[in-house]
């Protein structure tokens, strides 16, 4: 894989450059997000790049929420609490966030745990969640705009932590399953494979499906991707990028 902050930055740059082109109907618009415009998805992008410097700052109080509500519930409240702001003032807040949280989480040492959500992450696990987040709000921005976000080679950083991830996401969802391995094509055409080669069972498709399937903008009933052996379609149904 490409350096994964070299990654986060050009995910950032990427994303810059649809939003910079978006008119004010745009930001009001719906996203794909449910319940949430441009903007709020936006205001999320920023809230979370800034709880990544609070954590890269060792602020793990940050992290704090209520008893008894979701992660999405929580992000819910947050995003209600700061909508009102222009889509001027909102880019530059992103665009702020985005160049202190990669700054600070790459200037992190090595060894460093920083609190993320529900657990602690090491800075590059950290930098490969905030790819695998501006990736799938972008989706929830372009698509309903009919906007082009292209798949990049950067989506190998997101298909290794959905596959990563697996052992988390089948015990949040109450499940066990063995082994798994996933042999995904690429934009490019390139294989790529994670897990045990020896694993009986195994996911094969393209990995942009894979990707959107663990980032839950894909069913995985509705996808492409081949699911063998005894464990890979329970393994494919719980696949998620980000934490619950």
């Amino acid at each position: 894989m490409g350096d994964v902050f070299d990654d986060l930055a050009a995910e950032f740059e990427h994303l810059d450059g649809v939003l910079a082109g978006l008119d004010a109907a745009a930001w009001a618009a719906p996203s794909a997000a449910g319940g949430w415009t441009v903007a709020d998805v936006v205001i999320h992008l920023a809230q979370t790049n800034e709880l990544a410097i609070a954590s890269a700052a060792g602020e793990s109080a940050a992290f704090a929420r209520d008893d008894g509500l979701t992660v999405d519930e929580a992000a819910d409240r947050l995003v209600a609490a700061q909508r009102g702001t222009s889509p001027e003032e909102l880019l530059a807040r992103w665009r702020d966030g985005a160049r202190e949280a990669l700054a600070a989480i790459r200037a992190c040492p090595p060894g460093t745990r920083l609190p993320w959500v529900a657990s602690s992450l090491s800075p590059r696990t950290l930098a490969t969640t905030r790819i695998a987040e501006h990736w799938a709000h972008a989706l929830d921005i372009t698509v309903p705009l009919a906007l082009p976000y292209p798949d990049t080679a950067r989506l190998r950083h997101i298909a290794w932590l959905g596959h990563r991830t697996l052992p988390y996401a089948l015990a949040a969802a109450g499940e066990r399953a063995g082994p798994v391995r996933c042999e995904l094509t690429g934009p490019d055409g390139d294989l790529w494979e994670f897990g045990d080669p020896a694993a009986g069972s195994v996911i094969r498709g393209e990995a942009g499906e894979f990707c959107r399937v663990g980032a839950r903008r894909l069913p995985a009933a509705e996808s492409k991707l081949a699911a063998e052996g005894p464990h890979a379609a329970i393994a494919l149904r719980h696949l998620r990028n980000y934490a619950l």
